[in-house]
Protein backbone atom coordinates (compact mmCIF):
# COMPACT_ATOMS: atom_id res chain seq x y z
CA UNK A 1 0.00 0.00 0.00
CA UNK A 2 2.83 2.27 0.46
CA UNK A 3 4.19 1.89 -2.66
CA UNK A 4 0.50 2.27 -3.86
CA UNK A 5 0.18 6.12 -2.61
CA UNK A 6 4.09 6.92 -3.07
CA UNK A 7 3.38 6.50 -6.79
CA UNK A 8 0.36 8.61 -6.51
CA UNK A 9 2.14 11.23 -4.75
CA UNK A 10 4.54 11.14 -7.32
CA UNK A 11 2.17 11.44 -10.20
CA UNK A 12 -0.04 14.31 -8.70
CA UNK A 13 3.21 16.26 -8.40
CA UNK A 14 4.08 15.68 -11.74
CA UNK A 15 0.54 17.05 -12.99
CA UNK A 16 1.03 20.02 -10.76
CA UNK A 17 4.10 20.61 -12.10
CA UNK A 18 3.17 20.45 -15.56
CA UNK A 19 -0.12 22.64 -14.95
CA UNK A 20 2.03 25.13 -13.55
CA UNK A 21 4.85 25.20 -16.24
CA UNK A 22 1.88 25.79 -18.35
CA UNK A 23 1.07 29.06 -17.41
CA UNK A 24 4.70 29.81 -17.15
CA UNK A 25 5.87 32.96 -19.63
CA UNK A 26 6.58 31.84 -23.37
CA UNK A 27 10.40 31.42 -24.64
CA UNK A 28 11.97 32.77 -21.93
CA UNK A 29 10.46 36.00 -20.96
CA UNK A 30 10.74 37.03 -17.78
CA UNK A 31 9.97 39.99 -15.27
CA UNK A 32 12.50 41.39 -13.93
CA UNK A 33 11.87 44.71 -11.49
CA UNK A 34 8.37 44.60 -12.61
CA UNK A 35 8.81 44.93 -16.30
CA UNK A 36 9.22 41.71 -18.95
CA UNK A 37 11.94 41.29 -20.51
CA UNK A 38 12.81 38.39 -23.42
CA UNK A 39 14.95 35.63 -22.49
CA UNK A 40 18.22 37.88 -23.65
CA UNK A 41 16.85 40.21 -20.91
CA UNK A 42 15.60 42.91 -23.67
CA UNK A 43 12.72 45.41 -22.75
CA UNK A 44 9.45 44.24 -24.04
CA UNK A 45 7.16 47.07 -24.90
CA UNK A 46 3.23 47.70 -25.80
CA UNK A 47 2.01 49.95 -28.28
CA UNK A 48 -1.13 51.85 -27.09
CA UNK A 49 -2.42 51.98 -30.71
CA UNK A 50 -2.97 47.95 -30.59
CA UNK A 51 -6.70 47.56 -28.43
CA UNK A 52 -6.13 44.86 -25.59
CA UNK A 53 -7.46 41.56 -26.28
CA UNK A 54 -8.46 42.51 -30.25
CA UNK A 55 -6.38 40.00 -31.38
CA UNK A 56 -4.32 42.29 -33.47
CA UNK A 57 -1.04 43.86 -34.18
CA UNK A 58 -1.07 47.22 -35.79
CA UNK A 59 2.83 47.52 -36.00
CA UNK A 60 3.67 46.06 -39.45
CA UNK A 61 6.10 46.98 -41.98
CA UNK A 62 8.23 49.35 -41.38
CA UNK A 63 7.18 50.04 -37.75
CA UNK A 64 7.66 46.09 -36.92
CA UNK A 65 11.13 46.74 -38.51
CA UNK A 66 12.14 49.27 -35.54
CA UNK A 67 9.84 47.55 -33.07
CA UNK A 68 10.52 43.62 -33.74
CA UNK A 69 7.43 41.86 -32.68
CA UNK A 70 8.21 38.83 -30.10
CA UNK A 71 7.24 36.18 -32.04
CA UNK A 72 5.52 32.78 -31.05
CA UNK A 73 6.30 29.50 -32.70
CA UNK A 74 3.81 27.08 -34.40
CA UNK A 75 3.62 25.02 -31.57
CA UNK A 76 3.36 27.92 -29.01
CA UNK A 77 0.04 27.82 -27.02
CA UNK A 78 -1.44 30.60 -25.32
CA UNK A 79 -1.96 29.88 -21.59
CA UNK A 80 -3.30 32.50 -19.10
CA UNK A 81 -2.04 35.83 -19.57
CA UNK A 82 -0.39 34.86 -22.55
CA UNK A 83 -2.31 34.84 -26.10
CA UNK A 84 -0.97 34.67 -29.70
CA UNK A 85 -1.86 36.84 -32.41
CA UNK A 86 -1.71 36.44 -35.43
CA UNK A 87 0.21 39.21 -37.24
CA UNK A 88 -0.39 41.12 -41.02
CA UNK A 89 1.98 38.59 -42.39
CA UNK A 90 1.12 35.33 -41.18
CA UNK A 91 3.42 35.22 -38.15
CA UNK A 92 2.28 34.66 -34.96
CA UNK A 93 3.07 36.87 -32.05
CA UNK A 94 3.01 36.76 -27.85
CA UNK A 95 0.68 39.22 -26.12
CA UNK A 96 0.35 39.52 -22.13
CA UNK A 97 -3.11 40.57 -21.13
CA UNK A 98 -4.36 41.02 -24.42
CA UNK A 99 -1.36 43.38 -25.68
CA UNK A 100 1.21 42.32 -28.31
CA UNK A 101 4.80 42.41 -27.28
CA UNK A 102 7.88 43.97 -29.16
CA UNK A 103 11.35 44.99 -28.49
CA UNK A 104 12.63 48.27 -30.04
CA UNK A 105 15.20 48.40 -32.09
CA UNK A 106 17.45 51.22 -29.91
CA UNK A 107 17.95 49.39 -26.85
CA UNK A 108 21.69 48.28 -26.80
CA UNK A 109 21.91 46.05 -24.26
CA UNK A 110 19.78 44.21 -21.77
CA UNK A 111 17.61 46.76 -19.39
CA UNK A 112 17.23 49.23 -21.89
CA UNK A 113 14.48 51.00 -21.90
CA UNK A 114 15.03 53.75 -24.91
CA UNK A 115 11.32 53.09 -25.96
CA UNK A 116 9.99 53.75 -22.75
CA UNK A 117 7.47 56.76 -23.82
CA UNK A 118 8.63 56.85 -27.46
CA UNK A 119 5.95 58.88 -28.86
CA UNK A 120 3.81 58.77 -26.18
CA UNK A 121 2.31 54.95 -27.71
CA UNK A 122 5.09 53.10 -26.22
CA UNK A 123 5.74 51.52 -23.75
CA UNK A 124 7.33 49.36 -21.16
CA UNK A 125 5.58 45.83 -20.63
CA UNK A 126 4.70 45.48 -17.27
CA UNK A 127 3.46 42.16 -15.17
Amino acid sequence: MNKQFTALAAATILTLATACASVAAPDGVQASGGKLTDKAGMTLYTFDKDPAGAGKSMCNGGCATNWPPLMASAGDQPSGDWTVVVRNDGGRQWAYKGKPLYLWVKDQKPGDTTGDGFRGVWHVARQ
